[in-house]
């Protein structure tokens, strides 16, 4: 690809914007990019604050090497209708929050500095999806992911198409295209080269063929011995094209993988392998700083969806999300059902038109990525239209297609234009509206969804959620109903091979309009909170792992007398994979608690429930007689592979501080740290609200307020980079327990390209 500088330092940022601005500096303050407009604080502010006007300015020195040649500012996403100008002058725009976008600058470029003010408009235009309805997420205004300079000849390579059209056969074929960028319109006459190769460098492959106006298209055939990528082994090979011809040449190498994909009658088939879909809805939002964050940020949220949550599936909802984070889904094999933007509400013409231009721009990002299994063309939740939607299939078939289509709905008996009736199955919480005897269950049959007499693949793409909000303060009883659900439906589309599977609502909690959520612009839907830390709920899925992966043994208590109505703690559910869980009183007194095969008999790994009348209730005591510790015991044939402890008597003791990890990159990147206030026995203390004061010092800033409040028991923060390597100090005070300190270190990292 063209030689490409990261531009993202020095830039100076202004509310509003008038035209004058663009012909000279303009006072502001100083940021990075990626830059959230405004940082809203975690709860009950006003979402109006972002939806205007707001100028970034920055200067571009010319260089020698742009003589004769073409210069490009590539942008990955700024939210959400964007205004380019160079010296006063306007070259273009993008009216799309979410895909990458180009602005020429060859031809206006001057000897000495340039100007470059990029205005942002926030505010929700009618004219340009997901707006003109009410959506239930936030649109950050801001330049939000990266921004880079590139340059490059007169003829360089726009895009590749890398396609493995028999991946599962013995000797394996590679088909590339290869789009040219020429503005200038020259002629072309050159030559085109491919070079494939496994992850050690070697090659495994080369072809080469002559240059067309339109670029080239090269196949090699009869490739042996390569690897499939597949959830457990994601083997990436990469495609280097080369292309050259008089007073040019340009290379690009892409990842891409062989793996074959299919949702089927019979459910979702990779490599030819049923494997039951489980996974959650993602938005790419963070507290306080919106969409903007950058690399390592994206990819901890990616390894969070599969090794924390042990899920194998993610949806990016409702829109395209970050290249970091689809990156790192092909390496750590995450499949990815990735769609456009909206929700529920369809615009006029002008607004359906650039829906389909959305088609084209996530495809034609995205699709060498062999982590997306399906792109989403529908509009989620909203009512068919079915002229609107033959044109956005249509246009997914013509760009790819070795990928099926999905079209994400919650009406029941929908016209399928589609290749997946992809439904959001809010059954489990129709039990309680007035007037209805239907009995609970947790998911419908599909042929009862569709309405067709004809069996069609099927996958399930949101489910509890709204139902039932669940907060990390809510009591135990509300908790357990909350993984309850979620194990209902896991239970529901493991039984039944016509559902491919189901992708509940959602992975974490998130800021929303005042509209919808708790009225406090927080949507209390996830099965994590909004720092990414586990509700009860999220063990529901953690714990259906091999336990040959990772152990699981999470109690559904805080083993608190009094904290459940009546009191006690039955039923006491336990989420594990484990084989058994025996609980061990003080006394030595022991129950084995199987798990509930007869409740959940299709999960992996049912929970493991002890019913008050399943034990001898002097065991535990009644009112009025003492509350005892416990120890649980998790068991694998005959051998004790896991315990957890409990104290009947908690006391706050020691405020934890567990950064994701000990180091990461100096060049503008995010550290997650969690804090959780802990008992005597290291349990998190779920009621406690003390604040937490947060000073930082060194190579990195804090992002958010520097004090926090602890809720659930536990809080979070995340910090961000200043560009050079070097230590980082955290101090961290709250009332009650010793201050803490926490030591990290900000590395250099290689050019991000």
């Amino acid at each position: 690809m063209p030689h490409s500088d990261l531009f993202c330092d020095n830039w100076t940022f202004r509310e509003g914007f008038e035209e004058a601005w663009t012909r000279q500096p303009q006072p502001g303050e100083t940021v990075a990019l990626p830059h959230n407009a405004v940082d809203l604080p975690f709860d009950y502010f006003d979402e109006a604050d972002y939806q205007r006007m707001f100028t970034y300015q920055a200067t571009i020195p010319w260089e020698d090497a742009f003589d004769g040649q073409e210069v490009w500012l590539r942008f990955d996403g700024a939210m959400a209708n964007t205004r380019v100008y160079l010296n006063g002058t306007l070259l273009g725009q993008h009216a799309d929050g979410y895909t990458p976008f180009r602005i020429r600058l060859s031809g206006h470029l001057v000897k000495g500095e340039n100007l470059v003010t990029v205005v942002v408009d926030g505010s929700e235009n009618p004219d340009i999806p997901p707006f003109g309805g009410q959506i239930d997420y936030l649109t950050y205004a801001g330049i939000y992911r990266e921004v880079w300079v590139e340059r490059g000849d007169a003829i360089t390579i726009l895009n590749t198409k890398i396609e493995t059209p028999d991946p599962v056969a013995e000797r394996k074929s590679v088909r590339v295209r290869t789009f040219l960028d020429n503005p200038q319109a020259l002629p072309v006459a050159g030559n085109c080269r491919l070079t494939l190769r496994d992850s050690a460098g070697a090659i495994i492959g080369e072809a080469s063929g002559p240059l067309g106006a339109d670029g080239a298209e090269l196949r090699i055939e009869g490739i042996e011995g390569a690897s499939l990528w597949s959830l457990d082994s994601p083997v990436l090979y990469t495609a280097t094209v080369t292309i050259t011809g008089e007073g040019f040449s340009d290379s690009r190498t892409t990842q891409f993988g062989f793996r074959e994909a299919r949702f089927t009658t019979e459910g979702f088939k990779l490599n030819g392998e049923v494997i039951k879909l489980v996974g959650l809805n993602r938005h790419q939002s963070f507290p306080y700083v919106g969409y903007a964050a950058g690399r390592e940020a994206q990819q901890r949220d990616a390894e969070m969806v599969k090794d924390d949550l042990g899920c194998n599936i993610v949806r990016t909802s409702h829109y395209p999300q970050s290249t970091w984070f689809l990156e790192h889904c092909d390496r750590i094999g995450l499949l990815v059902l990735e769609e456009i933007p909206g929700w529920q509400h369809i615009g006029g013409e002008a607004w359906k038109d650039e829906a389909v231009r959305n088609v084209r721009r996530m495809i034609e990002r995205d699709w060498n990525h062999p982590s997306i299994i399906m792109w989403g063309v529908r509009i989620n939740e909203s009512v068919d239209e079915d002229p609107f939607y033959a044109r956005t299939n249509a246009l997914a078939h013509e760009l790819d297609t070795t990928r099926q289509t999905g079209g994400i709905r919650k009406h029941m008996h929908s016209s399928l234009l589609e290749d997946v009736y992809t439904f959001n199955d809010f059954v489990l919480g129709e039990f309680e509206r007035p007037n209805t005897n239907e009995v609970r269950r947790g998911l419908r049959e599909r042929d009862e969804v569709t309405g067709l007499s004809h069996g069609v693949p099927y996958l399930i793409t949101e489910y509890n959620g709204h139902m039932f909000p669940t907060k990390v303060i809510d009591n135990e009883l509300r908790q357990m109903e909350h993984v309850t659900r979620h194990l209902e439906v896991l239970d529901a589309a493991h039984a039944d091979p016509a559902i491919a599977g189901c992708i509940g609502w959602c992975m974490f909690d998130y800021n929303t309009h005042a509209d919808f959520g708790s009225g406090d612009r927080v949507c209390h839907h996830g099965v994590m909170s909004m720092f990414r830390e586990p509700k009860f709920a999220a063990h529901a899925y953690t714990s259906q792992l091999d336990p040959a992966r990772k152990l699981v043994m999470e109690p559904v208590t805080h083993w608190a007398r009094g904290e459940r109505n009546i009191g006690g703690v039955f039923p006491l559910m336990i989420l594990t994979n484990c084989d058994r869980v025996r609980m061990v009183l003080p006394n030595g007194q022991h129950v084995d608690i199987l798990p509930d095969r007869a409740r959940f008999p299709h999960l992996p790994h049912p929970p493991a429930i002890l019913r008050i009348d399943q034990i001898d209730e002097n065991i535990l005591g009644r009112w009025g007689m003492s509350w005892p510790d416990v120890e649980f015991q998790g068991f694998l044939g005959d051998e004790c592979v896991a315990t957890r402890r409990f104290s009947a008597k908690p006391v706050l003791s020691t405020l934890q501080a567990a950064p994701d990890a000990d180091s990461f990159g100096c060049d503008c990147q995010e550290m997650r740290v969690i804090l959780r206030a802990l008992d005597q026995v290291g349990n998190v203390t779920p009621f406690v609200d003390l604040p937490v004061n947060i000073s930082v010092t060194g190579a990195a800033t804090l992002l958010g307020p520097d004090q926090v409040s602890l809720k659930g028991g536990h809080t979070g923060f995340w910090l961000r980079s200043t560009g050079k390597p070097g230590p980082v100090e955290v101090m961290l005070k709250t009332p009650r327990l010793a201050p803490v300190s926490l030591t990290l270190e900000t590395t250099e990292t290689g050019e991000r390209a």
